[in-house]
């Protein structure tokens, strides 16, 4: 069975619940009386509920039932966002010119609607600065509160310290 509709010959049920065009009821009957009710009116017959019992079918035309759902689905899709995560990475002995230029591009993709990941890496005996590290992604916060809050404060992940940043809501 394909996800599509069943439509006129593919229908196998002897007995459905047959809707007219208009969305009226006209009850139950047997294929053959559905079947011959849509050639009369020149439309299709549509299985749109398969699972119920008995099935129920709809005399409607086809093709335009089926440019309505792509239409739909088309409409849906526009409207959902998909955010993505960003990452900018960081360093224990970052510069403060440097600091405010990654803050700058975080800004921004957060005013995009993204998620920024921030990642600061420790190597070799870096990690003995560990308190570095995290003055480094604190005053990083402070630089881009005002588009973005803290979502997850700044772990260890082996030997990285992962801090994760949101577009701020306005409410």
């Amino acid at each position: 069975m394909s996800k599509e509709n069943q439509i006129n010959e593919e229908i196998r049920d002897k007995e459905l619940r047959v809707i007219d065009s208009d969305g009226t009821q006209l009850g139950i009957m047997s294929l053959d009386e559905a079947m011959n009710l849509a050639i009369e009116k020149k439309l299709d017959l549509v299985n749109i509920a398969p699972t119920a019992k008995p099935p129920v079918c709809k005399i409607l035309d086809y093709g335009k039932y089926r440019y309505e759902l792509q239409k739909k689905e088309k409409e849906a899709k526009k409207k959902q966002k998909i955010t993505q995560v960003k990452e900018i990475r960081l360093s224990t002995f970052i510069e403060e010119h440097d600091l405010v230029v990654k803050a700058n591009n975080a800004a921004k993709f957060l005013k995009e609607g993204d998620k920024v990941k921030v990642s600061l890496r420790f190597k070799g005996r870096e990690k003995d600065y560990a308190s570095k590290g995290q003055a480094v992604m604190a005053k990083f916060a402070e630089t881009i509160s005002e588009s973005g809050v803290v979502e997850k404060k700044p772990e260890f992940e082996g030997r990285s310290l992962i801090m994760i940043l949101a577009p701020k809501t306005d409410k």
